[in-house]
C-alpha cells in the first residue's frame, strides 16, 4: 500500500477550509507531513477560512523551525492572504524573499491604524459607571 507515501507527496492540496472545525485535524495534518520530510505546502484550495488559520499556520511554521527545517506556504488564496495581512504575521509567516500579491504591508501600515484604540469609548464607560453608582443608591430608601 503506497497511501502513506501520496499523502506525503499531497501538500496539503486536498485542505479546502482551515476553520474552527478542523484547526486540529488541519494542524496534525500539516505536522505529519512536517514529520515526513515534507517542507512545502500548497494551500491554493483552502477557500474557507477564519481567524484560526493564522494559528494553525503558524504553528506549522513553529514546528518547522523546531525540526530545524524551512516551511514554504504556497499559493495563498486571497482569503488566506488577507488574513495574514490584518494579523500582521505575513513576515512571520513567510521569510523576507517570500512575496505576496499584494506585498504584506510592513508593520506602520495605515490600514492598521483602524485597528488603533479610539479615545470614545472612556466617556460612555464613565457614563454607566455613573448610572450604576445612582441605581445603588436608590436602593437604599
Amino acid at each position: 500500500m503506497s497511501t502513506a507515501v501520496s499523502e506525503a507527496t499531497d501538500n496539503l492540496q486536498s485542505l479546502t477550509t482551515l476553520t474552527v472545525l478542523n484547526a486540529s485535524a488541519a494542524l496534525e495534518r500539516g505536522l505529519a507531513a512536517l514529520k515526513a520530510g515534507q517542507t512545502v505546502f500548497d494551500l491554493r484550495h483552502v477557500l474557507t477560512v477564519d481567524s484560526v488559520a493564522v494559528s494553525v499556520m503558524l504553528a506549522w511554521q513553529r514546528a518547522a523551525q523546531d525540526a530545524g527545517v524551512k516551511l514554504e506556504l504556497k499559493n495563498l488564496p486571497p482569503a488566506l492572504q488577507s488574513l495574514t495581512k490584518l494579523y500582521g504575521v505575513c513576515s512571520l509567516l513567510f521569510p523576507a524573499d517570500v512575496k505576496l500579491d499584494q506585498g504584506c504591508g510592513a508593520p506602520a501600515n495605515p490600514a492598521h491604524e483602524e485597528f488603533a484604540p479610539v479615545e470614545a469609548p472612556e466617556s460612555v464607560f464613565t457614563k454607566k459607571t455613573g448610572l450604576a453608582d445612582d441605581s445603588s443608591s436608590h436602593h437604599h430608601h
